[in-house]
């Protein structure tokens, strides 16, 4: 029970915060501290205007109070005239003189000095916030300076801090609701095309990763790239490569599993049928015929390399092969024995020609080396039989074998089609590398793994008739260290 729990998936929970969530707090929030970047100096640009504003109408208010005669002016009118600029008085200042042009009830104590005629940008931010956000004490006093017309050093009112307070408010209210509105708009905007044209093809490609993890195998739950040329194309069109491959790797394991399965339930029944024939064929060897007496001991040694292929035929699907028993071993001899069991006549539409250096050996294992050649000389046979017609000049098998160094290097050729390009991609892949109809393409798996595991390696020879299937097998290691210390020593 608890073995089936932990090889049950997990379930993927979907993320209760997802990206598209994400995406709209995100979008948002750069939005709205966009709009706080902006209102900052908007807010200190706005009281700086206010206060030139005011000062505009004091130098009006300045004019007419010069132009009163002897500069006499009725309190009743200076009066009105302070309440039309927001101020309690006015002065001017010309030269060493300082001219109180007007003045109304007396002024509390000044509280804030503001100089217009040289402003820093950022005084005037600070300055602003502060006096918005001071209002302990709503009847402050500020004194404003600017520049005076008729050639004045400069003309300064005193008036109320409250007026501007509430100026100031107000315009961040109206600014905030405008920003608000601004803001929903461009993140509405800036969020549907993100969504569409990131998030959504994330979502897509997340729901397929998800639908496929769950039935690898279903060649429908491979993604259906789409035509963008951007990085998301890419990814699906990797992603779509990817699970193909994956799944016909999948497929191809549960091809060599159920074959595994299929060989072991007939590899009982085979082996009893195997020894029957051996029983039977050592009632030969009683026989006086010298045909029987030769051919019989043959007929043994396939029967019995028969039952031992028999009880070794699962090795390969669970990756068991013995590891070679490795000695030297004359090759030309076991070449000849490989030729006696293809079965081809001397005179048959099909040439065998050995080409081995005479007396070469080879330290490898007799079976594995044996089932090497064996399995390349029959997929050789089997390319020259798939021919509509033969011809003995032409259709020839060709067995090499030389040493280069320490290295022996054989190669079985054959002057046949050769191998389609798609072959050559996975030639020594188990059930890819048949060139033929009803191939299984394990002879080259097999024949590969067994010169691997002889430190070898094999390889298709480019550019010669037919195909040609070059093996070096090298000297064992240990050996070639204590053949350098004999030299060294000789």
């Amino acid at each position: 029970m608890r073995d089936d729990q932990a090889a049950r998936p997990t379930p993927v929970r979907a993320p209760r915060f997802g990206l598209s969530g994400k995406l709209l707090v995100l979008t948002i929030l750069f939005v709205m501290l966009g709009e706080v970047l902006i209102y900052v100096p908007l807010v200190a640009n706005f009281r700086v205007n206010w206060l030139r504003d005011r000062l505009a109408s004091a130098y009006t208010a300045a004019l007419v109070l010069d132009a009163a005669p002897n500069g006499m002016v009725s309190d009743r009118l200076a009066k009105q005239i302070l309440d039309s600029i927001g101020a309690r008085a006015v002065a001017m200042k010309m030269g060493t003189q300082r001219r109180l042009l007007a003045v109304g009830d007396t002024p509390p104590p000044i509280t804030h000095d503001f100089d217009m005629r040289n402003v820093n940008e950022f005084e005037s931010i600070v300055d602003a916030f502060m006096l918005m956000f001071d209002g302990k004490t709503p009847k402050k006093v500020m004194r404003v300076v600017g520049p005076a017309p008729m050639g004045g050093d400069y003309v300064e009112i005193i008036m109320d801090e409250p007026p501007l307070r509430k100026a100031l408010l107000r315009y961040s209210v109206d600014l905030l609701l405008i920003s608000l509105l601004i803001s929903g708009i461009t993140a509405t905007l800036v969020y549907l095309t993100l969504h569409y044209l990131f998030v959504r093809p994330m979502r897509r490609v997340t729901a397929n990763m998800m639908a496929f993890r769950t039935d690898p195998e279903n060649a429908d739950r491979i993604i259906v790239p789409s035509a963008r040329a951007d990085e998301i194309g890419i990814a699906e069109r990797e992603l779509a490569t990817m699970q193909a491959e994956l799944a016909s790797m999948l497929h191809q394991k549960n091809r060599l599993a159920a074959l595994g399965l299929a060989v072991s339930k007939i590899n009982h029944d085979l082996r009893n049928l195997l020894g029957s024939a051996r029983l039977i064929s050592d009632r030969l060897l009683t026989l006086p015929d010298p045909t029987v007496q030769r051919f019989a001991p043959k007929l043994m040694r396939a029967l019995e390399r028969a039952i031992a292929f028999c009880e070794s035929t699962l090795s390969y699907g669970r990756l068991q092969e013995p590891p070679p028993e490795r000695k030297p071993i004359l090759l030309e001899p076991l070449v000849e024995e490989v030729h006696e069991t293809l079965g081809l006549p001397p005179d048959g539409p099909i040439r065998w020609i050995s080409a081995v250096e005479r007396g070469l050996t080879v330290e490898a294992d007799y079976e594995q080396l044996y089932r090497i050649l064996l399995n390349l000389s029959r997929n050789a046979l089997q390319a020259l039989e798939s021919r509509a017609s033969r011809d003995p000049g032409r259709d020839q098998i060709r067995i090499t074998g030389r040493r280069e160094g320490a290295v022996v290097v054989i190669e079985v050729s054959d002057t046949g089609p050769g191998f389609s390009e798609k072959a050559q991609a996975h030639l020594f892949e188990a059930f890819q590398g048949s060139t033929r109809t009803g191939g299984t393409g394990l002879g080259l798996a097999i024949a590969a793994e067994l010169v691997r595991a002889h430190g070898g390696e094999i390889r298709l020879v480019e550019g010669t008739i037919g195909a040609t299937l070059r093996i070096t097998i090298p000297d064992r290691a240990v050996e070639l260290s204590a053949r350098r210390s004999a030299r060294a020593r000789a």
